[in-house]
């Protein structure tokens, strides 16, 4: 499991995850906690619909894309996570299962 490094002082909030109820700290990256609640595929690669998550966490790779609020193309590691957000996974791949 996942655990925050140095102290939770922030105030706590929480976003929707395909439905699910997230909890986070304000602050946190929408990527970080998805990863904390156990979230690790995000979306299905656009070439084979392998399963892609959070990598490299500083926007350099784009494996995090997710759709915020309805608007695609959204890297979750960049996006600061905020109370009542919808965020889901990202299928850009027609037919492509993602778990």
């Amino acid at each position: 499991m996942l655990t925050r490094i140095g102290a939770a002082d922030g105030t706590p909030i929480s976003f929707s995850f395909d439905g699910q109820p997230i909890a986070a700290v304000d602050g946190d990256s929408v990527a970080a906690a998805l990863l904390k609640a156990g979230q690790r595929v995000l979306r299905a690669s656009t070439v084979s619909g392998a399963p892609r998550g959070p990598f490299c966490m500083m926007g350099v790779c784009f494996e995090c894309l997710i759709e915020v609020d309805g608007v695609t193309n959204r890297q979750a590691c960049m996006v600061r996570a905020s109370s009542g957000m919808v965020v889901r996974r990202q299928d850009n791949t027609a037919g492509a299962l993602i778990a």
